[in-house]
């Protein structure tokens, strides 16, 4: 038997995803900007990911501080730091084995940053109570969906276990479950109406499984990635009520909710929503939502901290998520202290919190502006439109290619937003994600941006963009 043949079929399943062929062309630019091969750009702008940090926006200073104290203790016993930075260091070390970073915690996470985390939970919810055991501290919000996936997914199942996923959808998510054995079954968001979520599509979608799988849960993800759509109370509502109805699991991935910046537009939790519903609902419909350090002002990605918070589990269920969750030790203890900064971070009175205010005041301007100038931009360009970005680190906006274009993709044996993506890395030097990896509705094309960036280079990426797209259009017209 080949060595192919002894892999799960789930995971051949997988596709592969069309980032790593760019990754491949970007790594060869580089290259050859190393050795001075003459281009029509000076360096890779890449905004293929959420990577704040890796798109030059810097670094939150009382966040890196506290870090540099948990891993050298003396910072934290010397006057080099604030003497908050100090105190919180301490505190944190002394809810460490042998006050180090390096030693391995409880599965769930350092109790005292379960406990913070709770009540972050409960301050940002208007006073819904949150329960820390409840919570699940994680390497990253992806790792707390999967491990609640595999409680979820029966892989021998028939008919095949099912999940209710947005189209387009956070490509990562929809790999996981396909390599668990679950099938994937897309809901249209209207992109004509800002990505807006409708019951209607998610009871078409529903529809469809029929004969394919049997849907066990709901998968929503506000603010939107890739689409930057942030959800109303109403539409929050209407879905928690087909959940209801239907008896599927939410599963809620908020890890933008700090990101809001469209007018007239606020991030409130799946959990508050359902908990301001009252009963019956509130005590019956089955939740898990998920957030991370990754995201948000403060963008520590590397460090792989996340979590996930349960309502209304039997306990009996929650008795195999935690044997679940205990077959991987422990989240990385940085990653742990970024969330336990994420949930309090510095207060007015505090030495650190006039810098903390000022800087993450800055990113947030910066945001604001970067999605303005992109909307206006993108707008501006024929065979191009974009829907308001409400939240999110993302623009999503559409392409509308000629004909001729679409039949040279496809003769190269590429998606044709593909194809444009390999032409902007190639001939500009950007680095953007393809729209066909998020699997958007067929026949319609896009490409996702960060927009976390410092303003000089949204506006380099703007100006490449509109000179690649001017050029593009006239050679495929």
């Amino acid at each position: 038997m080949s060595a192919i043949q002894e892999i799960s079929p789930n995971v051949r399943n997988m596709k592969q995803l069309q980032y790593t062929v760019l990754a491949k062309q970007a790594s060869r630019i580089k290259g050859e900007l190393r050795q001075r091969v003459t281009k029509p750009f000076k360096d890779l702008i890449e905004v293929y990911s959420g990577d704040a940090h890796r798109g030059g926006v810097k670094p939150l200073t009382f966040v890196q501080q506290v870090l540099a104290a948990c891993v050298y203790p003396p910072l934290a016993h010397s006057d080099k730091l604030p003497v908050d930075v100090r105190q919180r260091a301490e505190l944190l070390l002394k809810g460490c084995d042998g006050g180090s970073v390096g030693s391995y915690t409880a599965t769930g996470g350092i109790p005292q940053i379960v406990h913070r985390i709770s009540e972050f939970i409960t301050r940002r919810d208007g006073g819904a109570p949150s329960h820390p055991e409840n919570i699940y501290i994680s390497p990253g919000s992806q790792w707390g969906l999967l491990n609640l996936l595999t409680v979820l997914v029966d892989a021998e199942a028939s008919p095949r276990t099912g999940v209710l996923t947005p189209r387009p959808c956070y490509l990562t998510s929809n790999l996981s479950m396909v390599g668990l054995g679950a099938v994937p079954v897309p809901y249209d968001l209207c992109e004509e109406q800002g990505w807006e979520l409708r019951v209607e599509e998610l009871r078409a979608a529903l529809e469809s499984a029929k004969g394919v799988c049997k849907p066990v849960a709901l998968y929503v993800i506000n603010p939107g990635n890739p689409t930057g759509h942030v959800q109303s109370r109403k539409s929050m509502q209407e879905v928690i009520r087909f959940v209801s109805e239907k008896r599927l699991f939410l599963l809620a991935d908020e890890v933008y909710q700090d990101l809001v910046h469209g007018e007239q537009r606020e991030f409130v939790s799946y959990k508050r929503v359902l908990m301001e519903m009252g009963p019956p609902l509130s005590d019956t419909v089955e939740l898990a939502s998920f957030h991370s350090a990754s995201k948000g002002f403060m963008g520590e990605c590397g460090l792989r901290g996340g979590y996930m918070e349960l309502v209304n589990l039997d306990p009996a269920v929650m008795k195999y998520i935690h044997t679940m969750c205990s077959t991987n030790s422990c989240a990385p203890v940085l990653g742990q202290v970024a969330l336990d900064l994420l949930a309090m971070p510095p207060q007015a009175g505090d030495p650190s919190h006039p810098l903390y205010r000022e800087e993450t005041q800055r990113i947030r301007t910066t945001l604001v502006r970067n999605v303005r100038r992109a909307f206006e931009v993108v707008n501006s360009l024929p065979g191009l439109c974009c829907q308001p970005v409400e939240g999110g680190a993302f623009a999503f906006p559409r392409l509308h290619l000629p004909p001729k274009a679409i039949r040279r993709a496809e003769e190269t044996g590429m998606q044709p937003d593909m194809f444009y993506c390999t032409r902007l890395l190639e001939e500009a030097g950007v680095f953007v994600s393809p729209g066909c990896e998020y699997e958007p509705k067929e026949g319609t094309y896009h490409f996702r941006f960060c927009i976390m960036l410092p303003e000089e280079v949204m506006e380099e990426l703007l100006r490449r963009l509109t000179s690649f797209h001017t050029q593009f259009m006239k050679d495929f017209s």
